[in-house]
């Protein structure tokens, strides 16, 4: 398997040429272009994380329900995949650490990459964003996908990030969510609201938009219905 990610940061997409009998697992509605011999099906995803019930905990994820398989059968293939949002796409080599992604920063993977949902406790509810997280274990690649640029942080003792702005970080970091400065008053005036402080040494992936904000931003702009 070939991996090709054009036109970053902004409108990243990712082109992936198969060889004969690879298999592809990504969130449905994330294929843009594909070889006509492409075999595609639909799956709640077998193995852990998998059934009505993973499907289930990925939809209170904000994740689809469903996923889509895509195997290159007897000749190679390519396909191309794209995030729903305009931003970018990072590939991530899963091997013995797991990887905690946010609400819809999961892609794709490969298919010794298991991806189930974990909860990230009372904390996350404050936190105004989604208090179930992607978990991904196993071997393989992730891809995985941000609104807007995606960059790393290596963190090594504490770091803090707006909660906005989180795509993904390995598991051997601990959180908490707090306020960015000394004054609960002082963060919410200033627009900050809540923070997390990631604490331990290990990668973290950020955006450099935050969608909720976005969202908000363009909603009260709309016409009422």
């Amino acid at each position: 398997m070939k991996l090709d990610i054009l036109h970053q940061p902004d409108s990243a997409i990712a082109k992936i040429d198969m060889a004969p009998m690879e298999e592809l697992i990504a969130q449905a509605g994330a294929m843009v272009a594909m070889s006509s011999h492409m075999e595609v099906n639909t799956t709640l995803r077998k193995g852990k994380g998998g059934g009505v019930f993973g499907g289930l905990k990925r939809v209170l994820a904000g994740e689809s329900l469903f996923l889509s398989v895509f195997r290159s059968g007897s000749t190679p293939a390519e396909i191309y995949l794209a995030p729903k949002l305009m931003g970018d796409i990072l590939p991530y080599q899963l091997s013995g650490t797991e990887l905690v992604i946010q609400a819809t920063g999961y892609l794709a993977c490969t298919p010794g990459v298991d991806i189930d949902l974990g909860f990230q406790g009372i904390k996350s509810i404050f936190s105004g964003e989604s208090i179930f997280w992607l978990t991904a274990s196993g071997s393989g690649l992730v891809l995985l996908s941000s609104f807007g640029s995606i960059y790393e942080v290596q963190v090594d003792g504490e770091y803090i990030v707006d909660t906005g702005h989180i795509v993904a970080f390995e598991k051997n970091l601990n959180f908490t969510i707090t306020k960015p400065g000394t004054s609960w008053l002082g963060a919410f005036l200033g627009g900050e609201g809540f923070v997390c402080k990631f604490q331990g040494k290990g990668r973290l992936f950020c955006q450099t938009h935050n969608p909720g904000a976005f969202g908000r931003l363009v909603g009260s702009k709309l016409p009422p219905r």
